[in-house]
């Protein structure tokens, strides 16, 4: 089994979000290749579900990750996006999935 993560991320579309939520996780953690994080996916896939608070998708991203959703639950597959109103008050995607650790 993988590592769970669960990562909020903002910018100006789908793709910018993941790459800068890629980039702060290798910067935080390395690039071995198994740091258990987003950064070990190399995709992400927009769940289509209506958006919600950090906490309601952390929670939504748990159902699915613990109903083994075959869209999200694979270690060397696609991560998943469902889309979020951060804590901030602005939008954005949380990114989860099972990953390499």
């Amino acid at each position: 089994m993988g590592a769970l993560d669960y990562t909020p991320a903002t910018g100006t579309d789908l793709q910018t979000a993941f790459n800068a939520a890629r980039d702060h996780a290798e910067w935080e953690y390395g690039t071995s290749g198994f740091t258990g994080t987003i950064a070990e996916k190399d995709e992400v896939s927009l769940l289509d579900e209506p958006k919600r608070s950090e906490q309601d998708a952390m929670e939504r991203a748990k159902e699915l990750l613990d109903g083994e959703d075959p869209r999200v639950s694979a270690k060397y597959g696609s991560g998943g996006a469902l889309p979020i109103a951060t804590d901030d008050g602005a939008d954005g995607w949380l990114f989860f999935g099972v990953a390499a650790h």
